[in-house]
């Protein structure tokens, strides 16, 4: 099966990490039930991810400068340990707690998927997430990435412009020769207002069991997929 017509032009794939390659809910909700089992895992997950746009917000608006998501995270962390019990944690626990974004597991799906799209595509991330906790995450979980970036390469988070363009800027390419890959229309929305192509895939538990999402298609993206498997049946690959 080959790719279809309208996308021939696509030579690099660039993928969304969290919620899109990787289960970030369902790997933090795992360790706290090993760490912590007296917490309720799946609030403590959903409360620490409802900080990372405000977080990111104020890197955007100036109020902090450059700060990696690592330290965002920190962030978020050291506000909502208490009301989950946990203010007595020393440093050394929250720096292992605040490092299991870097050992957040692949979904099912998406060592295979990213494996078979790399036969054909460049493949390279494009996350939020900084340079050493993605590259932490890929060795860890066999994502086989050609090429990691970060909005830290960038100096800005997406939906900044510069995120999108800079990959294509990356590879010398025009945007419409990048996919951006990813679970999440708002992050499309900006990939696609830069002219990149787009292709969306269906995580309905990203936030868990308990808090499913809708993954209706919309239009204007180039691609609905229901995994990364299907994304490679799409492209032929």
């Amino acid at each position: 099966m080959a790719a279809p017509a309208d996308l021939a032009g696509v030579q690099v794939l660039a993928f969304d990490i969290f919620g899109t390659v990787v289960d970030w809910h369902g790997s933090i909700v795992r360790e706290l039930q090993e760490l912590y089992p007296e917490v309720d895992g799946d609030a403590f997950a959903r409360a620490w991810r409802a900080g990372y746009q405000p977080a990111m917000a104020r890197v955007r608006s100036g109020e902090l400068g450059w700060t990696r998501i690592d330290e965002l995270h920190r962030l978020i962390l050291d506000q909502i340990l208490p009301p989950f019990g946990l203010a007595h944690l020393d440093e050394a626990a929250r720096r292992h707690l605040n490092r299991v974004w870097h050992r957040l597991d692949p979904w099912p799906d998406s060592v295979a998927g990213l494996t078979r799209l790399k036969a054909r595509y460049t493949l390279c991330t494009l996350s939020n997430g900084n340079l050493g906790l993605l590259t932490n995450m890929a060795k860890r979980a066999g994502l086989p990435w050609d090429c990691v970036l970060s909005a830290e390469v960038f100096r800005a988070y997406k939906p900044d412009p510069a995120t999108y363009l800079g990959v294509a800027n990356v590879f010398d390419l025009a945007p419409a020769q990048v996919m951006l890959v990813a679970a999440h229309h708002d992050d499309l929305a900006g990939a696609r207002a830069c002219g990149l192509r787009t292709a969306y895939i269906e995580r309905p538990l990203e936030f868990g069991a308990g808090h499913p999402k809708e993954v209706a298609p919309r239009p204007g993206n180039d691609l609905h997929c229901a995994s990364l498997l299907a994304l490679a049946d799409r492209l032929g690959c």
